[in-house]
């Protein structure tokens, strides 16, 4: 049965979509237009409580009842469950796997978004010590990614939730001002990531609408 994609064309909507296509799951989109409001909608908020996208609705749940779910990693994790793919057999392969999921939910994702925000603001004085701050936190971050890199293919050996987890921010890296020249291993590990035909056609679903 077809999954309801609720996103709009953020990183975050688009670590979902790459996922639905890498596991070659069925879905439609539904666009919801954050810059228009649209996700304080009393709809939406049925399915995503804390107003925010992404969120899912898959109506052959467990026990083949329908489930919402919302927070992208949750999202992520319900569907290598669903699933079984991109999700290791063993506890500590999963493990590595949870361990880089909520290293990009906690801080590769947070620190560049708000970076993002103070890029956007038009008062030099508010956004100095702000773009300060968060620039150099990015930075550490992908400097982290570029050491654990070195030494494996993906975040967790093998490809993972948690390579289309942080795809999703490294595909802003212009945005965060960050040449992928300056950290070569996740130059190498992103241009891997964007040439599989499932992540290229999950950047180019249509997440916002036509104006």
């Amino acid at each position: 049965m077809t999954i309801q994609l609720y996103a709009f064309d953020t990183p975050n909507g688009r670590k979902i979509s790459v996922a639905l296509e890498e596991m070659g799951l069925p879905y439609a989109v539904h666009v919801v237009d954050i810059g228009k409001g649209e996700q304080h909608n009393p709809e939406f908020l049925k399915i995503s409580p804390n107003n925010r996208i992404p969120a899912i609705v898959d109506p052959d749940g467990p026990g083949g009842q329908p489930i919402s779910v919302f927070e992208s990693g949750a999202i992520l994790y319900y569907l290598a469950e669903k699933t079984s793919q991109f999700w290791p057999a063993n506890l500590k392969g999963r493990v590595v796997v949870m361990e880089w999921l909520m290293f990009q939910m906690g801080g590769f994702g947070p620190m560049p978004g708000q970076a993002h925000h103070f890029i956007g603001l038009e008062n030099e004085a508010d956004r100095r010590y702000g773009l300060e701050r968060y620039l150099a936190e990015t930075r550490r971050l992908y400097g982290v990614m570029d050491r654990r890199l070195a030494a494996h293919e993906f975040f967790a050996g093998a490809l993972s939730i948690a390579d289309f987890a942080i795809v999703g921010w490294a595909w802003r890296h212009e945005k965060h001002k960050v040449d992928l020249a300056d950290f070569p291993q996740v130059q190498r590990w992103y241009q891997t990531m964007m040439a599989r035909p499932a992540v290229q056609r999950g950047f180019a679903v249509a997440l916002k609408r036509l104006s």
